[in-house]
């Protein structure tokens, strides 16, 4: 099936550029110049991947990004944030937020095609490795976490979860017991190809752990190792 990709960016030589390249390979393309389109035309087309800039005026790259993530129609797409904003707080901003890649300008054609293609490819391979793993919705006491709409519900009632933090619930919740270190969560989440530092994780867990509230210990650190949960709950 064609993949449909939606880039953003408010420069149009950019955004002719990647779609031109992005065409050539075969995939479906649709552009916005501005957040406000981004998220309409997201909701019309609803895109495998997003190629988003950061900085535009209006509704920046990051609200666009927590619009997305917050849309069950939406949720499930692929966002590659393509941006000059190069500081490390950005990039792990970014990356809470539900990103699954941040790329600096400027990037070739070349090297923005082969990072799509790598995690399109993940995320099938993701979606066909949890369908075997694991059932759709999983129930652990008073923990919901459904993989058919990305919905998370504690004590029955619903809680946001950006895509990696729900990706990282749902994968330790459903190896209840089992240890994970770090360099092993980002490559099982995030992906071999993707940059991202060993912090990520930790700051990953700490706002998941937030939202559970009262059962923040269900996620357990295992010093000197990673991270696992509690096989009793």
């Amino acid at each position: 099936m064609e993949k449909k990709i939606l880039v953003v960016d408010d420069e149009q030589d950019i955004v002719d550029l990647i779609s031109y390249n992005l065409s050539k390979e075969g995939f479906k393309v649709y552009t916005a110049s501005n957040g406000t389109a981004a998220v309409e035309t997201a909701q019309k087309v609803r895109p495998d991947l997003v190629v988003l800039d950061i900085m535009m005026p209006g509704m920046d790259g990051f609200e666009v990004c927590r619009h997305l993530r917050q849309d069950p129609e939406t949720a499930g797409a692929a966002i590659v944030f393509l941006t000059a904003k190069s500081g490390e707080i950005d990039q792990i901003l970014g990356l809470e937020l539900g990103a699954d890649d941040y790329i600096q300008k400027p990037v070739s054609p070349r090297v923005l095609l082969a990072r799509v293609k790598t995690i399109l490819r993940r995320g099938t391979e993701r979606v066909r490795t949890e369908t075997i793993a694991a059932p759709e919705v999983l129930r652990i006491g008073a923990l919901e976490v459904n993989r058919q709409n990305y919905t998370v519900k504690i004590d029955n009632k619903e809680s946001f979860f950006p895509k990696k933090e729900f990706e990282l619930l749902a994968f330790l919740a459903s190896n209840r017991g089992k240890v994970f270190t770090r360099e092993s969560l980002l490559r099982r989440i995030w992906g071999e190809s993707v940059y991202v530092i060993d912090r990520t994780v930790d700051v990953h867990v700490s706002k998941i752990r937030e939202k559970l509230g009262p059962y923040s210990n269900w996620i357990e650190t295992v010093k000197g190792v990673g991270y696992r949960f509690r096989e009793q709950v």
